[in-house]
């Protein structure tokens, strides 16, 4: 089994299994679900209940030039209506600098997402028209399946990223800080 089919396993087997066709539903335009919600269940599946990191939120990213919050907040309210007790935090990478002080511009939502801070939160999902699985993988899958806690590219220097990395160790010991440089990846 590969290490996709393995991540589609696992999160089919979660909650993500019930809000990613309903994400899907919003039509969003090119849009991912990623960051905590995917790495939390794959870690907590891995790890079990040493692992006390939960799904805190479900950031789902899209990119559209012409859009505006509306969007935004459409979206969050729809997924809030049918999933009361979980958070939604929906952003449209394509103004995420407009409103986000310090934030580059990104050119894709993919792009976007290769910025986030970790190897193992920069992974994305979606099921797209036809029910099929997708994965965004930039950095691969292999930090998020060994429970290593490595910067990206950008943050290598980021003690927001450091300050990150110390509450996901304190809430799951079983977790690894690997600090790497650009060569690294």
């Amino acid at each position: 089994m590969n290490i996709q089919t393995s991540l589609k396993i696992i999160l089919a087997d979660s909650i993500i299994g019930t809000v990613l066709p309903e994400i899907a539903l919003l039509d969003l335009p090119n849009w991912w679900l990623a960051g905590g919600a995917v790495r939390n269940t794959v870690w907590h599946s891995i790890f079990g209940t040493e692992c006390g990191l939960v799904i805190n939120d479900f950031d789902i990213a899209f990119f559209d030039d012409g859009g505006n919050r509306s969007q935004e907040l459409a979206a969050k309210a729809t997924l809030t209506a049918q999933f009361p007790d979980y958070v939604f935090d929906i952003k449209n990478q394509s103004s995420f600098a407009r409103w986000r002080d310090g934030r580059r511009t990104y050119s894709s939502v993919e792009d976007g997402i290769k910025d986030w801070l970790h190897t193992a939160t920069a992974v994305g999902v979606k099921i797209d028209t036809q029910g099929e699985w997708q994965f965004f993988t930039p950095y691969g899958l292999d930090d998020l399946f060994a429970g290593i806690i490595r910067p990206t590219p950008a943050h290598t220097h980021n003690p927001t990223a450091d300050k990150k990395a110390s509450g996901f160790l304190e809430k799951c010991s079983c977790l690894r800080l690997i600090p790497c440089s650009v060569k690294d990846l």
